[in-house]
């Protein structure tokens, strides 16, 4: 019997050894959990990470980007096709206050490049995990302040049809909270760089020292160590950590994972968990909440890989 073709053949052709096999995702993201993906290449540029795409696309290999890994979950059980590891991250300063970054750059560096050169307006950033690619799908935001403040234009890699480059403004992203027309759209379109414009002639001590208070604010307010970050979105005129912990679950845990007994919108792997151990977690504070007061929390972060159905409600909140 004849073997199968390899399904990975073009990839590995353009990328050579830099392609990886079975390659562990939860070196990737910042809870540390997450099965294999079948192949992972690290795209060191944006020429790396059009061709990736275009090629998985041509080939019919599903593929998504990870930047920093903040705001996902992936399963145990990985994920089945191309992992692109966003590490475009070239930076540009022009006058005016105009900044592009590639979608690869880190959020919290290029907040501290910024101030440093007397920009005012990413300062709430200098304490928010992930990329600019990320914040940028997401509407990043702390402290009163998120992207939609400050992007002007995003550059896409489009893959429909005839893979291309589109220029949208920031009235096409339609900004919303936590939320983009980009949000939900993995497999159309990959962020390449965004332009921002952010207030010049500040003094860089000030900015710092502004961006400072944030960082001691969120040591004092949220947990260290391997989490999410922000697991549900705050309801309207309310917080989901706070009916998290009004529902009694503040510091509970499953397996490896726990409720943060610091801030209950958080989980925390606590060195042993695995995705699934965490993903109940989830699914019991939502159960809870909505049980106690009829509030359906919705996720912040996204679910990416092989997934069983959420569990029943009912087999999750004791009666």
């Amino acid at each position: 019997m004849s073997e199968q073709p390899d399904r990975y053949h073009p990839l590995a052709e353009r990328f050579g050894v830099a392609l990886r096999r079975d390659e562990p995702l939860a070196r990737y993201t910042v809870a540390r959990l997450g099965g294999p993906a079948d192949v992972l290449v690290v795209a060191n540029n944006t020429t790396d990470l059009t061709d990736a795409v275009t090629l998985a696309a041509k080939h019919g290999i599903p593929w998504l980007v990870l930047g920093g890994g903040a705001n996902v979950l992936v399963s145990d059980a990985g994920y089945r096709g191309l992992v692109i590891i966003n590490h475009a991250k070239a930076v540009r300063f022009e006058e005016g206050g105009r900044v592009i970054a590639e979608s690869g750059a880190n959020l919290s560096t290029l907040a501290r490049r910024c101030m440093n050169q007397g920009l005012a307006g990413l300062e709430w950033a200098v304490n928010v995990p992930g990329t600019v690619g990320g914040a940028v799908i997401n509407n990043a935001g702390a402290h009163g302040g998120d992207m939609a403040a400050s992007v002007r234009w995003v550059e896409l890699f489009s893959v429909e049809d005839c893979p291309h480059v589109e220029l949208w403004s920031v009235a096409q992203m339609r900004y919303g909270y936590r939320s983009s027309a980009l949000k939900g759209e993995r497999g159309r379109y990959v962020v390449l760089a965004t332009t921002l414009l952010l207030e010049p002639g500040h003094d860089p001590d000030a900015l710092n020292a502004r961006a400072d208070e944030f960082v001691a604010h969120r040591k004092r307010t949220q947990p260290p160590g391997a989490s999410l970050g922000s697991i549900f979105k705050n309801p309207p005129g309310d917080y989901a950590g706070r009916l998290i912990e009004a529902a009694g679950l503040k510091g509970t845990t499953y397996g490896g994972v726990m409720i943060s007994p610091v801030h209950a919108n958080f989980i925390v792997n606590t060195g042993e968990g695995t995705a699934a151990q965490y993903r109940h977690l989830i699914e019991l504070a939502r159960a809870a909440v909505y049980e106690k007061f009829g509030v359906l929390l919705e996720l912040e972060i996204e679910l990416i890989g092989e997934w069983e159905a959420a569990p029943d409600a009912n087999s999750l909140v004791s009666r």
